[in-house]
């Protein structure tokens, strides 16, 4: 793997591979997460996906797809820490599966660049009836997510535990910003954004990486370049002095308990080890203890979010065993901080989350979404060395980072008549 500067603030991450029979490549657009600006981002790149200049509509990009042999190209939106990614990702065939094919990748390459660089306009600006219709059906799609009330529990979470910090605002901004937001001033964020924010590239393939490298510098020869922004630094902030609750009364039967917790521990990989043993898997604590022996949650998990330092906790729970599910939940964190576990704990914790690290290299997507995480916060270790350092992970060092974590927020979804 190599990641290079190939234009003016223009990074291309370069992964040979013999593994797949297509390659993949993506093009981000890297900018801090804003309130005021996450939902006119979101709804740009879906603009930009109705038509370029060359393919002014779905139909005329859809039969350029069709010419380089089914390639697909979507637009991403997607939230690393408290930096916003958004732009494309595509993939295409590769050519030595093909007969007598060539040039296939540069095509695509200079799509990507058009998608981005070359929209379609009307009267010099963005296209009023894609800006009309992509924003009423990014409106839509942020409101439906309150529909899975298991993943609208875990947002509401972050957004009350990070209520004053860019954290807190979901990838696609707010329903209501979005619906604010005029053609004219989607098209001054446009022009004003396009110079400036950082372009993440990605490649992953058997192509050559001067090949590749060429190909991208060809497609965004065009790009407007200003300023040189630095990875978006992520804020940290301490746990308050007592735990905030949160209640939020809905028409539903299953109550959704969710925990959050702070950490200023350094020792990432101790820190994903101990998220592990602690509810990230089918071996851990919270599923073990919590659902399957004392059956108070009908899910429970939880999550490290790495970039933030935090932890969180997601369960579904009867409302009348409330107290005692943030009991038994406080008490398995509890028993990491005392270093209480079977030695099979901690190994069957390292086997899992060595080995979805290692997976994560047999798709080339989520690759990709990896390492446009680690180059939009700064970092860079590769998959292999993070695997590495979560094998040599001991036990007093779990201990160490589950003692770090401090409660912050507990947020309950419960029922009208229900009553924790």
């Amino acid at each position: 793997m190599t990641r290079q500067q190939i234009l003016e603030n223009v990074y291309l991450t370069y992964i040979p591979s013999e593994k797949f029979k297509t390659s993949f490549l993506s093009a981000q657009l890297a900018a801090p997460l804003r309130r005021e600006t996450a939902g006119q981002n979101a709804l740009l790149v879906n603009v930009l996906s109705r038509g370029t200049a060359r393919c002014p509509d779905l139909t005329a990009l859809g039969r350029e797809l069709d010419l380089l042999y089914g390639a697909n190209l979507e637009p991403t939106v997607r939230k690393k820490g408290e930096c916003q990614l958004f732009g494309f990702v595509a993939s295409c065939i590769d050519e030595r599966c093909l007969s007598g094919e060539e040039g296939l990748l540069e095509k695509l390459t200079d799509l990507l660049g058009e998608t981005l660089c070359s929209p379609a306009l009307e009267d010099g600006i963005l296209r009023g009836d894609y800006v009309s219709s992509e924003r009423e059906n990014l409106a839509d799609l942020i409101r439906s997510t309150i529909n899975d009330k298991r993943s609208y529990a875990a947002r509401r979470l972050i957004e009350e535990m990070c209520r004053e910090e860019p954290y807190g605002t979901g990838r696609m901004g707010s329903a209501p910003d979005v619906e604010s937001i005029s053609r004219e001033e989607l098209d001054r964020r446009y022009r004003g954004l396009l110079p400036r924010a950082r372009l993440e590239l990605f490649y992953c393939g058997r192509a050559d990486r001067e090949r590749v490298a060429g190909s991208f510098r060809r497609a965004f020869a065009a790009l407007p370049r200003e300023g040189q922004p630095e990875p978006t630094p992520t804020i940290r902030r301490p746990a308050p002095p007592a735990c905030r609750i949160v209640t939020e009364t809905m028409d539903v039967t299953q109550g959704k308990l969710c925990m959050g917790f702070r950490t200023d521990c350094p020792d990432v990989p101790a820190n994903m080890l101990m998220n592990a043993m602690f509810g990230g898997g089918s071996s851990s604590k919270l599923f073990l203890n919590v659902r399957e022996k004392l059956s108070l949650c009908y899910y429970a998990g939880s999550a490290y979010h790495r970039l933030k330092g935090l932890v969180t906790v997601s369960s579904g729970i009867d409302p009348r065993q409330y107290d005692r599910a943030v009991e038994e939940i406080t008490a398995q964190l509890e028993a990491l901080r005392r270093g209480v576990w079977a030695e099979e704990e901690l190994e069957n914790a390292k086997r899992y989350l060595v080995s979805a690290l290692r997976s994560t290299e047999d798709s080339a997507s989520a690759l990709e979404d990896f390492l446009m995480g680690q180059a939009a916060a700064g970092c860079e270790e590769t998959l292999p060395e993070l695997a590495e350092a979560v094998a040599a992970v001991t036990g007093d060092r779990v201990a160490e980072a589950a003692a770090a974590l401090r409660p912050d927020t507990i947020y309950f979804l419960r029922g009208r008549e229900d009553r924790p």
